[in-house]
This record gives structure tokens, sequence and C-alpha cells, in this order.
């Protein structure tokens, strides 16, 4: 089609999961990656056949339309702020932002500017969340009230470069004390909640095995939200132990637990089914997913993996409709700033914090 979305990713490496679906999608062409290591950059380039390769990001913003920041976290908001007042849509990897203050500058320059934003939160659009979401959504989980989100995963090789140097990782996923990172185990849960965090407490277990870094190795979070329900959420990338993400949920008709690994099938239990009924493997409800998960539309045929497709379907489908993004600023910070403040709670002994409600905001 003629006019189409000119898209420039920025971080050749992390960025690479999204050529596949924008080269799907028909209204939109991948023209610029920008790096600054050249060698990256040269090898992603030619492995896409993008035409446009850049060191330098602003002057990558003048050749395109949409940015996605696939850059370290404490990138995502200059290079967002940059790229709205050029009125360039955004696709921001996770996390929306590294410092509370910078949250407030985010959400003001999404305001004033005429570009979307989205943050790229994907375990919302992993099969089995979406799952659970839309069977929440329609009744059969009652009022729900608790959920866990677990994000389990030892880094520690990714803390330093080749030469021993400390990388981006260092500094901002385990060189602070709080839940850090912890919008890939709070996103869906909120998804399925329906509604914000109002407060956060927050301990943690100590430094166990790793002195280096000042994050503690498991870090706890419990949040309350704004109907009275409670959300647990453990962040743990030091602990020497095998990866895991696990996620739960409790209402009043139904409750789900998904894999702790080792072949162990995600499960679900509905009242609806009666009180005797024992557990069922998630699978057997797989008719209750999306129409659009049951019958995906031809071109995302050829992505693998639907999850990623829709992400970067529905924020297109935003700006051509002139709609609101999947995950606007609000939700980005809805998922970011409760690790954010946790910070304070760690530093004086599991305190309650209150969290900012960004909508609010002048």
């Amino acid at each position: 089609m003629a006019n189409k979305i000119k898209v420039g990713i920025v971080g050749a490496h992390r960025g690479s999961s999204y050529f596949q679906p924008f080269n799907t999608i028909s209204e939109t062409d991948v023209t610029a990656v920008c790096d600054i290591n050249e060698a990256t950059l040269q090898s992603v380039g030619e492995r896409f056949n993008v035409p446009h390769q850049f060191t330098d990001y602003s002057e990558m913003l003048d050749a395109v339309d949409l940015v996605v920041l696939a850059t370290p976290e404490n990138l995502h908001v200059p290079q967002s702020i940059e790229a709205l007042e050029a009125g360039k849509h955004v696709i921001s990897e996770v996390t929306a932002a590294v410092k509370l203050e910078e949250c407030y500058d985010l959400v003001r320059s999404v305001r004033n500017s005429s570009a979307k934003y989205t943050m790229a939160e994907n375990t919302c659009y992993s099969k089995h969340n979406v799952l659970i979401r839309n069977i929440v959504e329609a009744g059969m989980f009652g009022d729900v009230y608790f959920g866990e989100g677990e994000y389990v995963h030892n880094i520690k090789s990714l803390h330093h470069d080749a030469d021993g140097n400390p990388t981006w990782r260092y500094y901002w996923q385990v060189g602070i004390n709080r839940c850090n990172y912890a919008t890939h185990s709070l996103g869906p849960v909120l998804q399925w909640f329906g509604e914000r965090v109002v407060s956060v407490c927050c301990l943690g277990t100590g430094v166990n095995t790793d002195p280096e870094h000042a994050m503690e190795d498991t870090v706890m979070m419990l949040c309350k939200t704004e109907g009275d329900g409670l959300i647990k959420i453990r962040i743990d990338m030091l602990s020497n132990r095998p990866a895991n993400s696990y996620f739960s949920l409790q209402g009043t008709k139904g409750c789900y637990e998904s894999s702790r690994g080792l072949g162990a099938a995600p499960k679900l239990w509905l009242s609806e089914f009666g009180i005797s009924e024992q557990w069922r493997p998630l699978s057997q409800f797989e008719d209750l997913l999306p129409e659009r998960w049951k019958n995906p539309p031809a071109e995302a045929q050829s992505v693998g993996d639907l999850g990623e497709y829709f992400k970067v379907r529905d924020f297109v489908d935003s700006i051509l409709n002139d709609t609101q993004p999947p995950i606007d600023v609000y939700a980005a910070m809805d998922y970011t700033v409760p690790g954010l403040v946790s910070e304070a709670s760690i530093a004086n002994g599991g305190a309650p914090v209150e969290v900012p409600d960004f909508r609010k905001i002048e």
C-alpha cells in the first residue's frame, strides 16, 4: 500500500523480534535500524535487509514515522520524549522509566504530542494470560481479590560485557534495591483485576549470592489495589536456579495457577463445575480465547508468536484509527511505578508507600 508507516528500530539486538511482525503487517515497513555498535548494526541490517542504518538516534528520527525503543531502560524516557516532540509514534520496551521523576515528564510529553505511545509489555500478550483475562471478563472468576506474579530469571551473565565491563543491566536492573523489572509480572495481573495499585510494601531476602549488587536476591512486593485486592510480586534475577515465571489468580468463583515447570500443566478451577470438582488443565478452556486467537488473520500466520504479532498489530491499528493504544502511557505507569516506589518501602523496613495516579497529574 502507498504511504506505509515507516518504522525505525533502535537497539538492533534486542529489537530483532520486531522485524517479523512489522514486515508481516501490510501497513508498515521497517526502513531504518539504529545502534551505537556498528558491527551489530551492520549484521542486523543485512540480516533483515533494512535500507537505512544509523548510529545517531536523532538523525534516524527524521527518516521514520514510528520508533521501537529496544534500548537500555535508562534511555527509554529521554528517547521517548525526543520522538514524541518530533511527532513520531513510540513503542517502548519495558520498563517505561527508571526514576519516578521522569515519569511525570513522559506523561506530559505524551499529552502534548500528536503522536501515540505504548509500552510493549509482552506478557500481557501471552496466550495463557490472554485466556485468563477473557475468562475473568466473562465473569467466570466472580470478583477477583488475590493474584500473584513471579519473574525468576538468573541473568548474572548479562551484567558484564565480554571484557568484564558493567552493562546497563548492572546499574538499572540489579544496581538499585527495589522490586525492579516488575512489569512482566504485574502487567497481566493488573489487567485481570481491572484496576490500579494504590500502595506497596516491599521486603527482600538480603544479599546472599552476589554481593557486587545492591539488589537483594529475592524481592517481594505486596500491592493493594483500588478495590482492596492484594497482589504479590516476586522478582529474582540473581539467585542460582533455573528460570521460571509464575502467575495465579483467586476470585469468588474460580482460581488459576500457571505451571511451576517440569511438565506441570497450568490449571483452572471454576465453581460453576461444582465445589467437589477438581482442577482442570487450562488447555481444556482454549475455546474461551478471543476469536482472533482461535482464527488469526492470514497475515499473522507466518509470524509464529501470535502474541508478538498482536502486540504490534494493536498499536498500528490505534495509529490508523486514532484510538487509544493497547497499553497507553497511563497503563505503562500503572505497571512501572509500583516497582519504582518500592525502593522507599524496602529501605524503610517494608513500610507502605503510596503509588501516584498519573491520570490526575497536571
